[in-house]
């Protein structure tokens, strides 16, 4: 007895979205505090990456934590892109405590996508007094498209 099996075609379907990432060549120093270390842009979000090192005011490097209102806004633009989620830090009022002094944290923000004309952004977590992290004309129209040393897989182990 012959059983026939019908099969059935494969479909497969390429969504063909365009990303972009960018790094930033000042990312690479190390005396900064806090840098934006690259920005992704697709055609369905905006992603940034930071790199954050614990203060040494504080024996054992304080706390950072991310204001769930943050935002991001074109230079030349009223529009907020609030911030969707974040990844890597805590929603305030959570932290993260350091254990030591100048230990290295890095963490993203994920945001809806930006115009394709946009070249340069302000990151806000808060405009209020205190310690936030805000950036100001954040320029990364020429930045770099290929990855810093640093982010390369050397090996799969």
């Amino acid at each position: 007895m012959e059983t026939q099996i019908e099969k059935l075609q494969e479909v497969v379907r390429e969504t063909e979205t365009k990303t972009i990432k960018l790094y930033n060549p000042a990312a690479t120093d190390h005396k900064l505090e806090h840098r934006v270390k690259s920005i992704e842009l697709t055609e369905n979000y905006t992603r940034i990456d930071f790199i954050y090192r614990s203060s040494k005011v504080y024996e054992n490097g304080g706390w950072v934590t991310i204001e769930e209102n943050s935002y991001i806004t074109p230079i030349d633009s009223e529009v907020k892109y609030k911030l969707i989620k974040a990844y890597g830090i805590p929603y305030a009022p959570v932290k993260h405590y350091f254990k030591n002094q100048g230990e290295i944290f890095c963490y993203s923000l994920l945001f809806p996508a930006l115009p394709k004309s946009t070249r340069r952004i302000d990151i806000i977590e808060k405009l209020a007094p205190g310690n936030y992290f805000n950036f100001f004309n954040v320029c990364f129209a020429e930045w770099m498209s290929i990855p810093i040393p640093a982010d390369v897989a050397r090996s799969n182990n």
